[in-house]
């Protein structure tokens, strides 16, 4: 009934737009065999196609008898509760607006039944049309402890978990997610060898060409877009203890070595690495220890920057994460045998974290006592962050903006039964036509 439901908002998007462009949308009939819409305007007959392909099958959202639209869809030659729209017979952009604006899942289960839809990935019209909606909640791409070499995402609109298989990505070795922008997430090897993009989506993938300088040690990584979508190209820095940093530049589709560090940031940098970098306006950051604080780089003038920020006391397993702008942190506060969850705002005048929400207390009820970790995989708005200890594997998420925290169901791989912990991740906005 959810799928359902998703496709009467889509129909319903559909009527008000055809209202906008001056055309009534049909009347409604009662529940009749297959027919076609008539055209809303005369075409020329240069403008029309074969009557054999293009079709975009329609449920009749009046048939409260049908409970799996996507069943009906499969069988559209045998069910008297679809009708039959053709595409060609809308203008393209009212077409390829409302398509842009359904949700993800839904795009990808009608495609399989309609070569139209498949073509929208490849066109630059459609690509502008979603580059206008308005971004939603991030997904998370994750990587599960028993299954290293295939991911699971998470979908929280629909409180789902989808898994993908990359089939161009290496799976001999071990490749973890590591940073993402513009519906591309950045993957690289568990030996910090080899750098790898893909849209997890569409499949779309890349490898990185060889980088100029050889550090074999860990690496802090981050991406930015070029300009509000990947087809202005998009950049990768990584930066390691030492001072040493790289970055990639799709457009040239090569590695730059930009110079050393300033002397004014102590060295060695002592990354934390299990805070992912976050991205404002074109500035990566991230987060530091001795001294603690946070480290910047302008990916579009290269300017270096250190900020010496202390952390709350008592802090353990903390990350940086973004909304609206904003740095926060969110980790760990334990003091005596109680612990909880607890979200910071970086006070950017005075350089210190103000706290602005923690866990409700009857979650952190069920950690006292007990020796917890956290990871915090994504930290874009929406965060999700993996709670474990000996006896309890949670996985739950913060809304920034709405300060709703909320458990996510257990992730289980395909043909499994054991819900998988989650060993890393990170957060994307899911997009249909980001080209790696």
């Amino acid at each position: 009934m959810e799928g359902l439901a998703m496709l009467r908002q889509l129909i319903g998007q559909l009527q008000e737009l055809l209202e906008l462009y001056g055309s009534n949308p049909p009347h409604p009939h009662p529940p009749q065999p297959l027919h076609f819409l008539q055209p809303l305007h005369p075409l020329p007959l240069s403008e029309l196609h074969s009557q054999q392909h293009h079709r975009l099958c329609l449920l009749d959202v009046n048939d409260g008898s049908t409970d799996d639209y996507y069943s009906f869809m499969m069988t559209a030659g045998k069910s008297e509760s679809l009708k039959m729209l053709e595409p060609y017979k809308l203008p393209l952009d009212l077409f390829e607006a409302v398509i842009a604006r359904i949700p993800i899942a839904t795009f990808f289960r009608f495609r399989s039944v309609c070569q139209k839809w498949n073509s929208l990935l490849n066109s630059q019209s459609f690509s502008q049309h979603c580059a206008q909606v308005p971004q939603g909640n991030p997904w998370f791409y994750t990587i599960t402890h028993e299954n290293v070499n295939s991911g699971a995402m998470y979908d929280p609109s629909s409180k789902k978990w989808h898994h993908p298989t990359i089939s161009s990505l290496p799976n001999k070795i071990i490749i973890l997610p590591v940073a993402s922008a513009g519906g591309l997430v950045c993957f690289l090897d568990i030996g910090h060898r080899n750098f790898y993009i893909c849209n997890p989506l569409t499949q779309s993938f890349k490898e990185l060409p060889a980088r100029s300088v050889k550090v074999w040690s860990r690496v802090a990584v981050g991406m930015t877009l070029n300009g509000n979508s990947t087809t202005g190209g998009y950049k990768i820095l990584w930066v390691g203890c030492n001072g040493e940093f790289e970055v990639y530049d799709s457009v040239k589709n090569s590695w730059i070595h930009p110079g050393n560090m300033p002397s004014y940031i102590k060295l060695p940098l002592s990354l934390n690495f299990r805070s992912q970098a976050v991205s404002i306006d074109g500035t990566l950051y991230f987060m530091r220890s001795d001294p603690e604080g946070i480290v910047s780089y302008d990916m579009v003038t290269g300017v270096w920057k250190q900020y010496i920020i202390p952390a709350p006391l008592h802090l353990t397993d903390y990350t940086l994460a973004e909304y609206g702008g904003q740095i926060m942190l969110v980790g760990l506060l334990t003091k005596n045998a109680a612990t909880c969850v607890c979200i910071w705002e970086l006070q950017k005048m005075m350089l210190l974290w103000k706290e602005v929400d923690r866990m409700p207390n009857i979650w952190c009820l069920e950690f006292y006592g007990k020796h917890v970790r956290m990871t915090c995989l994504g930290n874009k708005g929406l965060l999700m962050l993996s709670l474990r200890s000996r006896q309890m594997n949670r996985l739950v998420t913060y809304n920034v903006s709405s300060r709703e925290w909320l458990k996510v169901p257990g992730c289980v791989v395909p043909r499994g039964r054991k819900r998988q912990w989650i060993a890393c991740g990170t957060a994307f906005h899911p997009c249909l036509t980001a080209t790696a």
